[in-house]
């Protein structure tokens, strides 16, 4: 079984979500509406795309750590404390 890590299924989530147009000048902009501010360009699709990613994990960052409300995506809400739990003693 695969394990699952919550900030790396929340970032692929919100990148289903990006929106890509083709500009004038043949470069590419993407955005994920749903994160305000999240913008990115490149001169290829792939290159927006890669762009858009790095943009997005450094704005989930930036976000968590100066504790800005994110956007609840697909089931997943980082805005809730962490939970600790107790480790098992041997």
């Amino acid at each position: 079984m695969a394990t699952q890590y919550v900030l790396s299924e929340y970032i692929e989530q919100a990148m289903a979500q990006a929106i890509y147009d083709k500009l004038e000048d043949g470069n590419f902009v993407g955005r994920i509406p749903s994160c305000k501010g999240v913008v990115a360009f490149g001169a290829t699709l792939r290159e927006c795309e890669e762009s858009l990613r790095s943009t997005l994990e450094d704005w989930i960052l930036v976000g968590l750590k100066l504790k800005h409300p994110l956007p609840v995506i697909g089931d997943i809400d980082l805005n809730q404390e962490p939970v600790c739990e107790p480790m098992d003693t041997l």
